[in-house]
């Protein structure tokens, strides 16, 4: 018990005692973490450059497996304890493994992310023109402000299937001297009817129409959509690619911008999609340093979250829950047995309190930036509608782990009660009877053009992650 002094308690030992640890994440990790942490930064910035898709995040994550020495998947066989493979579904969604000195006899312990970020996409149909103009109609993708896509510089991403089965993947405007693409706002002077409106009705998803062009094909004198023929004329010179072609296509417009730091401090990184590449990239590399693990570790890289996690890239559909079965079948195991001793750390993004909007938030049960990885029990909205809500006893088993290594981590809501909320992949694979949780890491602006997160908590997130598949 704390010591009294004149029969007085010591409220300070008493407090330090009993009460929660308040004491800033910055204050508590030492210089040496903060440069490894400055430095893992580093590596995330240039996976944030070359990755705006889900396409291209699954490409990464193929280069940077093989390079560890990953190998394709083969069902079937037995790997040994060591032996390091990845199943590539689609080229939107994987799920990588290092088999475990246990193999999956006590469970697998897994980490999932999602890849998909919110964005603009085009229609099937989308090159038209207009006053003079060529336009591109798109469809947006994720829950997203649309006033805060206009008027910003996009880039193209994305992959063209033509009609004779040849893929022709295009990215303009990510390199130097690549042109770069935009949509238009209207200017305040002619924008009265526009600014009496909320934010939410002053742009309608058909507004979200990108600027492709403003000249006519060269050398014409007459004829119909001059315009439209002439961004045609460029596509089909560089790509082989004809309009029809981009019905089989898949093409994002993203933000153009380039990880950055933020601050005088540069403690923050500012960039396009955090959501959720700030912690697939803390489980990619967990996973690629991770050496003979004690049960066998996966990580999985999701599509489709940012719209319910839908179809076959998904994690509403059966990929990872085969991957896992195939696993199992091959040590001879029942995959249902092996589910129900598997645990998750559904790793996907929090919201970050902001003090410009306190009003959202519930101060004592936000998370922070600098406060490490954060923790939350539930996702979903109101009542918890929605969410997986962890048991007690996982919760618990999380936090001891993460305090035996030194992961500075926080506890956290997304926002107050009722003000609304939001999922994560971890319905999805508790389903199945494992353990889940939900970490991640807390976020400014979140599903903006250009969101905000700090250096630190993405290095306690890479943190946990590796105690966690490091954990026997």
């Amino acid at each position: 018990m704390p010591k009294k002094t004149n029969d007085k308690v010591d409220v300070k030992a008493l407090s330090k005692q009993l009460l929660n640890d308040r004491t800033h994440g910055a204050q508590k990790t030492s210089a040496r973490e903060m440069t490894r942490a400055s430095k893992f930064a580093e590596g995330y910035k240039d996976f944030l450059n070359q990755a705006k898709t889900e396409r291209e995040s699954v490409a990464y994550a193929v280069r940077a497996a093989e390079e560890a020495g990953f190998v394709p998947f083969q069902p079937g066989h037995r790997y040994a304890a060591g032996e390091k493979v990845y199943y590539n579904n689609r080229g939107k969604s994987i799920c990588l493994a290092v088999i475990g000195k246990q193999g999956a006899s006590q469970g697998v312990r897994i980490a999932a992310a999602h890849v998909d970020n919110p964005r603009v996409d085009l229609k099937p149909i989308p090159l038209y023109e207009a006053g003079e103009l060529a336009l591109l109609k798109t469809h947006y993708y994720g829950g997203i402000k649309k006033y805060q896509w206009t008027a910003i510089p996009l880039s193209m991403h994305g992959t063209i299937v033509k009609r004779d089965g040849s893929e022709i993947t295009v990215c303009v405007g990510e390199k130097e001297g690549d042109p770069q693409f935009t949509i238009t706002d209207i200017l305040p002077h002619l924008g009265r009817d526009q600014m009496q409106k909320t934010l939410g009705q002053a742009f309608t998803g058909e507004d979200l129409n990108i600027l492709a062009g403003s000249l006519p094909l060269p050398g014409a004198e007459s004829g119909d959509q001059l315009f439209k023929l002439n961004v045609m004329k460029i596509l089909n010179d560089q790509y082989g690619v004809v309009e029809s072609d981009l019905i089989s296509a898949e093409i994002s417009f993203t933000p153009a911008f380039k990880a950055v730091d933020i601050g005088f401090d540069r403690s923050m990184i500012g960039a396009y999609g955090h959501d959720d590449r700030v912690c697939a990239y803390p489980a990619l590399e967990a996973i690629l340093q991770c050496k003979t693990p004690e049960h066998t570790v996966v990580t999985c890289f999701a599509d489709k979250e940012e719209i319910g996690s839908v179809g076959n890239t998904g994690l509403a559909s059966e990929f990872l829950n085969y991957f896992v079965a195939d696993l199992a079948q091959a040590e001879g195991l029942e995959p249902r047995r092996v589910w129900s001793l598997s645990s998750c750390l559904s790793a996907d993004v929090t919201a970050a309190y902001d003090p410009t909007f306190a009003h959202a938030y519930e101060p004592k049960n936000s998370c922070y930036l600098n406060r490490g990885v954060g923790v939350m029990k539930y996702t979903g909205h109101g009542g918890k509608s929605g969410s997986n809500d962890a048991s007690a006893e996982f919760v618990a088993w999380v936090r001891q782990l993460f305090d035996s290594e030194d992961v500075l981590w926080q506890i956290g809501e997304i926002g107050k009660v009722d003000q609304g909320g939001g999922g994560t992949v971890a319905l999805d694979i508790s389903r199945l009877n494992a353990d889940v949780i939900d970490i991640g890491v807390p976020v400014l602006s979140m599903h903006a053009p250009f969101e905000v997160v700090s250096k630190l908590d993405l290095y306690m997130t890479y943190k946990a992650i590796r105690a966690y598949y490091e954990a026997e």
